[in-house]
């Protein structure tokens, strides 16, 4: 029963950094998506390729830089201890903080794909019909790009759960304030717990080809539905 409440700990905490971090990036990477989107800037191909740099970039390295940034002397952590705050590395607010830069891409693409299949002709149609853009965005926009937001949010909570390089750089193995499941598995293979490792890992597979499987399954739903 101790072993099963020690492994249950990292679970736990690993839903709860999963479950803040895609709302998060519900409220940054929509707007930014649809930014993207829509936009003929010139900065359009530099914000791309900065909000894609996660899915080439080694995990340690975005984790390394992100904590010389929310270091307490660092540019981040250095403005969130003078506004009042705790240390932001080696914390559960630091994860979150990594967790959802390094999950923004799953989240931005899918959408801003989603976004751009719509077309004007739709939007155009409600502007005729006197709807502001605020009123295109959340009752046409949103609605018609619904299998794109579901197949984001669905994909960045999964990235989250499997997070490690990034996680472990910032967070470090702390029990309880920053040991995540993909921590806690490492763990176990280091003191050759292989049994313990072997439930957890068993755990994440299938928890990951569950969330594959729901989304190709509403994909398809949404697609039989139509627009």
């Amino acid at each position: 029963m101790k072993t099963l409440a020690t492994d249950l700990v990292p679970v736990l905490l690993t839903l709860r950094l999963a479950l803040v971090s895609t709302t998060i990036l519900l409220f940054i990477g929509t707007p930014l998506a649809w930014w993207l989107a829509r936009t003929r800037s010139i900065l359009r191909l530099p914000v791309e390729s900065v909000v894609a740099l996660p899915l080439v970039l080694p995990p340690t390295v975005l984790g390394f830089y992100l904590l010389l940034a929310l270091a307490p002397a660092g540019p981040i952590g250095r403005v969130w201890r003078a506004a009042g705050g705790g240390s932001l590395a080696f914390s559960f607010s630091g994860l979150v903080i990594g967790s959802v830069l390094y999950s923004l891409p799953f989240v931005v693409q899918p959408l801003q794909n989603a976004f751009e299949a719509i077309g004007e002709r739709p939007l155009w149609v409600a502007a005729t019909l006197g709807a502001g853009p605020v009123d295109r965005f959340f009752t046409v926009a949103l609605p018609l790009a619904r299998r794109g937001l579901v197949t984001a949010l669905t994909l960045a909570f999964a990235h989250t759960v499997g997070e490690f390089g990034v996680v472990l750089m910032i967070g470090g193995n702390i029990p309880g304030k920053t040991r995540v499941l993909s921590i806690s598995i490492y763990d176990h293979v280091e003191a050759l717990e292989y049994t313990r490792a072997h439930i957890l890992s068993a755990g994440l597979v299938l928890f990951s080809f569950a969330v594959l499987f729901i989304v190709h399954l509403n994909n398809r739903r949404l697609q039989a539905q139509g627009p």
